[in-house]
This record gives structure tokens, sequence and C-alpha cells, in this order.
């Protein structure tokens, strides 16, 4: 007899696949079936089986035949029947009359670093648990049933709505929802801008394909692209997947020397928050970029990274406030909430809307819609502002206390881009990255050198150093994490000379 499906679903509440088949009749097959479920750990202990009438009809056996192969199987202790409780699976993971097996040695877990001082992700056990589900509850009863049908590919307008408001207020964004198209987070926004756009085809078959429509580069936007001389390997990489070449741009206390653009289409900055080196870009080099803008029909890809975690600083705006036509706007929730909502956002001019909705498709993974309702009612009801708050307060302390322990035993280390975001940058006297980093990981402290984030095309001049991200260990882990990184840190008093970058 070939595989069946069973589904008896109306009756028990699973379905139940078996392949019920072999020599020595239909009883012996279902008997075989079954102990091999049991065997496998497909079916698990306490697992209720379907009454006789039900599987004997899903298999097309008598009922006679089910109800014998269930009296041999309890008989045998794989199963156990009680009335009014129907036949379940053992609790034991052998049967009775069987000896017992040897036992199988667990494969050793995988240990990761004791301590983590990466950069780039929040404390996770401080994700609003509370005031999410309440949203995400209020969201779900207020839905129209529209939210779950195919969706929309610029995003749900609650969310689109919410935002336009919040970033207004928060980071002086100037922008209207229909200029707002939901992503899945920076990446996946870099990947609409530059990755050329995919339309369906069919095949003979009518299975739906994908082809290009474009070559290699030719997406809304197009190369050469500058970036900053420091800045996300996984981001060049990303871009140089899609055929786009990038040129770097020095940079300084002031951040990138927006002075030498050139002939590049595009130019992507992190005006607020310099990644990795950290500090504001200065006033005058935000207007400098504007004007170059206009006058090489050109745009800004802004990278709105920690904007809103500032501590000893005023808070910065958007460059997108100065022009809104001329600027793309970028954000997430990946550092505010949580990288796993996957939830981010493009504020575009009105020119590149078409384009951008062209690139993601119309049956693109799209951010999950509950989700996008869940985090417009967090923002409209004040509760988003409330966890950045309360996260502001939470990471400025870190910060002090990272300050604090390299103060009392690593003097000679000095500390930079410490006003804002969620990492700091520990410089470190010529030639001593390597082996601090690798001292760092004996001492089981995971954290990335400053070398790791160096554009391979600068001819900035290296700087020894390390990212240190201060927000992913719990609060209880946290001192031990900074012990462990004070042991790894070279001994010696002397420190390089000032620093290239602010």
């Amino acid at each position: 007899m070939a595989t069946s499906w069973v589904n008896s679903a109306e009756r028990i509440g699973a379905d139940l696949h078996l392949a019920v088949e072999g020599p020595g009749g239909r009883r012996a097959a279902l008997i075989r079936a079954l102990r091999e479920a049991v065997r496998s750990g497909r079916l698990a202990p306490g697992t209720r089986l379907p009454p006789y009438r039900s599987l004997a009809a899903d298999l097309g056996v008598a009922r006679n035949t089910v109800a014998d192969a269930y009296a041999e199987l309890v008989a045998e202790g794989w199963l156990t029947a009680r009335q009014g409780s129907g036949t379940r699976v053992a609790e034991r993971a052998e049967p009775l009359r069987h000896a017992e097996r040897t036992p199988v040695e667990a494969p050793p877990r995988a240990r990761g670093p004791r301590h983590d001082l990466r950069q780039g992700t929040p404390d996770a056990s401080s994700f609003p648990r509370a005031a999410w589900l309440a949203s995400y509850r209020r969201a779900i009863q207020q839905a129209p049933n529209e939210v779950f049908g195919p969706g929309d590919p610029t995003g749900r307008r609650e969310l689109r709505e919410a935002l336009t408001e919040y970033l207004a207020r928060a980071r002086g964004v100037r922008t209207e929802p229909d200029r707002i198209v939901i992503c899945s987070g920076f990446a996946h926004a870099l990947r609409l801008l530059f990755t050329p756009a995919f339309t369906p085809a069919f095949t003979s078959t009518s299975v739906p394909t994908s082809v290009p429509t474009s070559a290699p580069g030719s997406g809304v936007l197009r190369g050469p692209l500058a970036v900053e001389a420091y800045g996300l390997d996984f981001h060049r990489e990303l871009l140089a997947a899609a055929g786009v070449r990038t040129t770097p741009l020095p940079l300084d206390a002031d951040g990138a020397r927006v002075e030498q653009l050139g002939r590049e289409r595009a130019v992507l900055l992190t005006p607020a928050h310099q990644f990795p080196t950290g500090g504001p870009l200065h006033a005058s080099r935000r207007t400098a970029v504007i004007d170059w803008a206009r006058a090489r029909g050109g745009v800004l890809v802004e990278d709105d990274y920690d904007g809103e975690f500032r501590y000893d600083r005023k808070p910065v705006g958007a460059v997108q406030g100065l022009d809104p036509e001329r600027v793309i706007y970028v954000g997430s929730v990946s550092k505010s909430l949580s990288p796993a909502l996957r939830l981010g956002w493009l504020v575009l001019p009105e020119r590149y809307v078409g384009g951008v909705l062209a690139a993601k498709g119309e049956r693109e993974a799209w951010a999950s819609v509950p989700d996008q309702l869940a985090l417009a009612d967090l923002i409209a009801s004040g509760a988003y502002d409330r966890h950045v708050r309360r996260m502001r307060q939470r990471y400025r302390g870190r910060r002090d206390r990272l300050v604090e322990a390299l103060a009392a035993h690593a003097p000679h280390v000095e500390v930079t881009g410490v006003a804002a975001g969620l990492h700091a940058v520990l410089r470190l006297p010529p030639g001593t990255e390597r082996s601090t980093v690798r001292a760092a990981a004996r001492q089981g402290v995971a954290l990335d050198g400053l070398a790791a984030f160096r554009h391979p095309a600068t001819d900035m001049a290296p700087q020894d150093g390390l990212v240190v991200g201060y927000a992913t260990p719990s609060e209880h882990a946290y001192g031990a994490a900074l012990d462990a990184l004070c042991r790894a840190l070279p001994a010696t008093e002397h420190a390089a000379g000032s620093p290239a970058y602010g």
C-alpha cells in the first residue's frame, strides 16, 4: 500500500503521516509504521492517536485492522489505552519488553564567547514585551480584514502615517506618508536602491521565475557611490555584488570629507553618528553635501545610525530636513527595539518612489503586516518614545561604566565616539590591534578591531583601535565583561598620537 496522509484533525487536532507498506499484510504494515513513528520520535510521548474508525477510513483498511494494531502495540508497551482518554503514545521512550538502549552521548554544544562586546545589537533582555504585546493585541483586534490579504508593497498606511509624525518630531524629517516605503531593514533598503529590479516571468509549466530587467548596477540608483572610509564591510560587499563601485571619503574630527566628492552619482553617509568612529557630520559639511547633490543632480543616502541615542550633546537632526528632494533617509528599529523585528523604512524623494516599489515587486517577502500595525500603535500610543528614553538612560549608564573602568585600569587607552550610539572606539598604540583582539578572545571577549571596517581602497593612514559595543550584555553580566576587556588591553603607557577622526 502506498504512503498515506491521515487527515483526522477534526477529531484529534493533528494530522498524522504513515507509510503503510511492505510484506505481511496491512495489519503488520500498520504496526511497523506506528512503531517506527514512535521510535523515531515523530510521535512524541503523550500524543493521542486517531480513533479506530477515523484512522481506518483515512487508510482504507478495516476498523478491526486498526484495533488489532493498537492492541498489539499496547501489549508491547509502545501505546497506552484508557477509557475516555483514547489511545496515546506511552511515556516511555522504549517498549516495556525491550531491553534498555545504550545511551548515545549528545554532541558537545558549540561554545560561544562568554562576553559579547561586538557592536550592532541592543540589549535583547530590554525588549519592551508588555508594551509590544499590548500594541500587537490592539492592532490585531482593530485590523480590517484586508490586513490578512496580499498586502501593499508600500507598507501599511497606519505605520507610514505614524512614522511621518514621529520622524518630523524626533529627527526633523520632512515627508508625507506617500513618500515612505516600508522595508525589512537597512540592508534591504540598499538592495532596493542598488540591485536591478526583478520582474516575474512564467515558464511553460506556469511556475513563476525571476529575470533581471536591466544590467548589473542599474537599480534605482547607480554607481559609483561615495562611502565613508570606515563603515560596515557587509554593506560594501552587498553593493559590490550588485555591481556598484564604491569610492571612499576620508574622515576627520568633523566627519566625512565631503569636499572631496567628485563625479559620483550618490553618497552614503552616517551623519548623526559616524559608524564606527563616532561623531556627527559638521554643520558646514551637511550644507556642503546638499550643495553637491544639487549641482551634480546627485542624492545623499542618509543612514540615520544611532540617531536616537545621544548622551552628551544636543540632538542632531537629519540632513534630510535640509532638502527632502536630494536625500533618501533610511531608518529601522534594529537598534531601538530589536533586529529580529525586520522593520525599516525609506523616506524618498518623489521621483524615486515608483522605482523602489518596482524593485520591491508584487510578491516581495515584505515585512510582516501585523508587526507593522503593532509598531504603528507603539509609536502612536507614546510607548515607543518612552522605551527609547528609558534605553537612552540605560545605555548612557553602561557607557559611563566603560569609561570609568578604562580610566581605572587602562588610563593610557583613549576612548572616542562616546557622545552617542551603542559602542565606543578604544584607540591603541600602533601595531597592537591584532594582538589585542587575540588577547580579548583568550579572555572570552568577542569584539572587533577597527581595521575590519576600513575600506580597502582608502588612502587614510590606518588607525589601531577596538570597536567595543556596550549594549548587548545583560546587566548582571556587564561588569564581568568589562573586567575581561581590561585584562586584554596592552599594558603600556605609550599611546598613539592625535586621532585622525572624532
